[in-house]
């Protein structure tokens, strides 16, 4: 299996976690803007250990794949994980945090960020 079929099948994983996860992460994101914490909620999907966000959904508390940790655009500048050069095009291409989730898909030696609606078919 190369590592583009890889990828597809952790996004077909992931997307049934997100299912589930979905009404909690939306729930999440909207108390990170009205508490005035982030305009741009992210959250770090992951199977292994990271240091990045703070975790909000463990994988062992839901029998699911992926663990969810909130982390926000201000996190990943300090982490210089979004260089100041890229911080507009990532504004611009950032969407409605009211219907979409960002996120930002970790495995071993690979990050992309995705956007996926609250309301998954």
């Amino acid at each position: 299996m190369d590592r583009e079929e890889i990828i597809r099948k952790l996004l077909e994983i992931l997307k049934d976690d997100l299912k589930f996860y979905s009404p909690m992460i939306k729930e999440v994101a909207a108390d990170m803007i009205k508490e005035g914490f982030t305009e741009y909620p992210i959250f770090v999907a992951h199977q292994h250990e990271v240091k990045l966000g703070e975790p909000i959904l463990l994988r062992e508390d839901y029998a699911r794949e992926f663990t969810i940790h909130a982390s926000t655009l201000e996190e990943l500048k300090e982490k210089q994980l979004v260089l100041p050069e890229r911080e507009q095009d990532f504004k611009n291409n950032y969407k409605n945090a009211k219907e979409f989730m960002c996120i930002l898909l970790l495995t071993p030696g690979d990050a992309r960020f995705v956007y996926v609606p609250y309301k998954i078919k």
